[in-house]
């Protein structure tokens, strides 16, 4: 049996993801055209799920930053640590973001009419975890140019970003406080 190349796994692992992400969409496109109080359930299900998963590569794309900072440019070691940055972004994270932005409107429009500060206060903080999320992209892309600007200090303090912003957003989900 011949063995697989580590861009053959990748391109397989792609493609497996491709194909959920598709199926995915369809079933998420299925449900927010169908009867609100039917698909309501399914749709937060679905936006809990894509925000897991968006959250997941949130925090460990800081960290694999770290570990990349401390690896000599053009090693072997730093160009694993570009693939897996790449995949991460692009295979996980940046769909999860999208669905995490498609169920969460749709939740926002259709069961809450965009009222409440809650919401308001919980969409500006869901905008500020976006813009971290395009930081830590713009910072894949200078990893991959090899151009390291920051240090493994700064990337443990970014680590904390998205920490932070999920605690306010679950607390204004779950409280409602205002």
């Amino acid at each position: 049996m011949e063995k697989q190349t580590g861009e053959q796994a990748g391109n397989k692992a792609a493609l497996r993801a491709g194909i959920a992400l598709v199926v995915f969409g369809a079933i998420g496109a299925l449900l927010v055209f169908g009867d609100p109080a039917t698909v309501y359930p399914w749709v937060k299900a679905l936006h809990v799920i894509a925000v897991i998963s968006w959250m997941a590569g949130l925090l460990y794309l800081p960290r694999l930053f770290i570990y990349h900072t401390d690896a000599a440019p053009g090693s072997e070691k730093a160009e694993t640590f570009k693939v897996m940055e790449q995949r991460l972004l692009k295979i996980i994270m940046r769909p999860a973001m999208i669905f995490s932005w498609i169920f969460g409107l749709y939740l926002a429009w259709k069961v809450h009419q965009f009222q409440g500060g809650w919401l308001h206060a919980k969409l500006l903080a869901v905008v500020l975890l976006s813009g971290t999320h395009e930081f830590f992209a713009k910072s894949a892309r200078d990893f991959a140019r090899d151009d390291i600007r920051h240090t493994a200090r700064f990337w443990r303090l970014m680590n904390e970003i998205p920490t932070v912003l999920m605690i306010v957003i679950v607390i204004l989900v779950i409280v409602q406080p205002f």
